[in-house]
């Protein structure tokens, strides 16, 4: 069943984000072109070889764009490295 816009399926998480794999393209910033890097079982279901949090991805980028995730804050809001990951050493070459 798929919802409308606005309506959620009981039991459902969040906006049905899956938790087990998902893909990022990242390109620029340094990052060496081309490659892959991980994947999932054979219908994309669960990641099986490299797996990372979705923090690793953001202290990547972080990394590259040369900022500290860890002595960054939202003002009103936690650190942002309490849910630090950490950056993806072989994505950065």
């Amino acid at each position: 069943m798929n919802p409308k816009q606005g309506e959620s399926i009981q039991g459902s998480d969040g906006r049905d984000h899956h938790i087990f794999g998902f893909s990022v393209w990242m390109t620029g910033g340094g990052l060496p072109p081309g490659i892959v890097h991980g994947a999932t079982d054979e219908i994309g279901f669960h990641a099986t070889e490299n797996r990372h949090y979705v923090t690793d991805i953001h202290a990547t980028i972080l990394h590259q764009l040369g900022l500290d995730s860890r002595k960054l804050e939202i003002p009103g809001r936690k650190r942002l490295d309490i849910d630090h990951g950490q950056p993806i050493r072989e994505l950065i070459g």
